[in-house]
């Protein structure tokens, strides 16, 4: 029996399970150290910004604290 393939729109598509590359990429270039050193401390600053946040956001999110002080307005002391 003849198998007749469906049309492909792209001649790559259909011939690319066929297609394999002998050329291998070149290696990665390793970080230097000041690009190290640089993103450490993005890294780290970003980490303090986060622990900074939470340091300073949770206490305002505590719901079983009342305030020491009630704001009043002096039009309603005088009634």
């Amino acid at each position: 029996m003849f198998r007749r393939r469906e049309s492909v729109p792209f001649s790559f598509v259909a011939e690319a399970d066929r297609f394999r590359s002998n050329v291998t990429p070149p290696p990665r270039q390793r970080a230097s150290r000041s690009q190290l050193a640089g993103r450490s401390l993005v890294g780290l600053t970003l980490i303090a910004g986060f622990a900074g946040s939470l340091l300073f956001g949770l206490p305002a999110l505590d719901t079983e604290r009342t305030p020491s002080h009630s704001q009043t307005s002096e039009a309603s002391q005088r009634r």
